[in-house]
């Protein structure tokens, strides 16, 4: 029996109470309810996990490269493009050359710059293979640029360098999966089909984020990857750039585009027939494409917060039918409408609050085990969790507010002769 008009602190409590008492007493149909909003809140914080993950790790790669290198390459796309079926304006341009790679690491502005490949493929030994992974054609500055330290062996020579030999600096973890405790050093891999001989291992930069693909698995000599691997011209052949120290990027970027304009004879009404692209240009692009898919992972979310919030309504309307005597004689006991329409706002609020907090739980829990599997360290984002279950509360009352208005409507003394 619900009593007499209280305190306004007192009502909220009292019908926090009710709401819950409501809740035990239809397990399945409250339980049917909360689930459309534990769906949303889950997807959004766990989207929201795994971005800011990836967000981390490409800072990560960033930082190790430092603010001030760049790249130079045929054609900087944001989307994907089909190597065997370029646009016109990008098959007109052509290929990066090793000598415009030796051009620009002459130039007084430039510290390093050398040509670099990029592939995916997989190493072979006696049977075992390893995942797919990233293998890089490059040269021994590749610490300088991406990190790591090299922890047997040792790097190319100048021979292996400029003939192209099939030798290869082998991730440690890697090498370590397919030769257990054998020492890998002169024995002979395959890369990405081809044979090589293990003359290096090379290890990661610690605390690295990579997700599984993205790490480095094997480097081998630019001249060689050229030679034995089918490279995407347009986006997998490209030439790192550090300027010197004192010299910002936009000067050996000014010096780059002068030499190789001049090496290309272009004349001064054409455009470039290549890009430079910085660390903040890639951060900008990704970002971008990053927003763009947790938009559309928030756009999903808001589907199952709306149906969430259509089942709270239906809910509350049955539930404001089932419980017409009660609110009949809390009326005849001095409650107002206003009393009344708050104890439904209350109960709605509750309902999709419930949803709001168990779908952070989920969300935060999916989230964990998805970037575990990526090799992602999972980063709890406080601001959108908060926002969720705030949002999940908001739906509630918005979509409270017809069956509160239905219940705060009723007749005293029709709902008291409801049976």
């Amino acid at each position: 029996m619900i009593g007499p008009r209280v305190a306004p602190s007192d009502s909220l409590a009292e019908n926090v109470g009710v709401a819950f008492s409501a809740l035990r007493a239809n397990k399945l149909r409250s339980g049917l309810t909360i689930l459309g909003v534990v769906i949303g809140v889950a997807t959004v914080v766990t989207m929201a996990t795994i971005v800011r993950g990836i967000q981390r790790n490409i800072l990560y790669q960033l930082e190790i490269a430092g603010p001030n290198t760049f790249y130079v390459m045929k054609v900087w796309s944001t989307t994907p493009l089909n190597p065997d079926n370029l646009p016109k304006h990008v098959r007109i341009r052509p290929d990066l050359d090793i000598d415009e790679a030796h051009l620009i690491a002459d130039l007084p502005e430039v510290e390093y710059a050398s040509m670099w490949s990029q592939i995916i493929g997989a190493a072979e030994y006696a049977g075992q293979r390893t995942s797919q992974t990233t293998i890089y054609g490059a040269d021994d500055g590749f610490t300088e640029i991406m990190g790591g330290t090299l922890v047997g062996g040792r790097w190319f020579n100048r021979d292996e360098l400029t003939g192209g030999r099939n030798v290869v600096v082998l991730n440690e973890a890697r090498a370590q999966q397919l030769f257990g405790r054998i020492n890998p050093i002169g024995r002979e891999v395959r890369i990405a089909g081809w044979p090589a001989e293990v003359i290096g291992l090379y290890q990661p930069p610690a605390n690295i984020f990579a997700p599984p693909g993205s790490e480095t698995g094997a480097i081998v000599p630019y001249v060689m990857s050229d030679r034995q691997f089918r490279l995407d011209r347009t986006s997998g052949v490209f030439i790192c750039v550090k300027p010197r120290p004192g010299v910002t990027v936009d000067q050996a970027q000014e010096a780059v585009t002068v030499a190789l304009r001049e090496r290309r004879h272009l004349r001064p009404a054409d455009g470039n027939t290549f890009d430079l692209i910085t660390q903040d240009q890639i951060l900008d692009t990704f970002n971008q494409l990053t927003g763009a898919f947790f938009l559309v992972m928030i756009v999903l979310a808001s589907v199952g917060l709306l149906v969430g919030g259509i089942g709270v309504m239906a809910v509350m309307m049955v539930s404001v039918t089932d419980r017409t005597h009660e609110i009949g004689l809390r009326r005849a006991c001095g409650a107002t409408r206003n009393d009344v329409q708050f104890q439904f706002l209350v109960e709605a609020g509750t309902l999709t609050g419930i949803g709001g907090v168990v779908g952070v739980l989920v969300g935060l829990l999916a989230a964990t085990g998805v970037t575990s599997l990526l090799g992602l360290e999972p980063e709890v984002p406080l601001q959108i969790t908060v926002i969720a279950v705030t949002v999940s509360v908001l739906i509630g009352l918005v979509f409270g507010v017809m069956p509160a208005r239905k219940a705060a409507r009723l007749d005293p003394v029709e709902a008291l002769r409801y049976e």
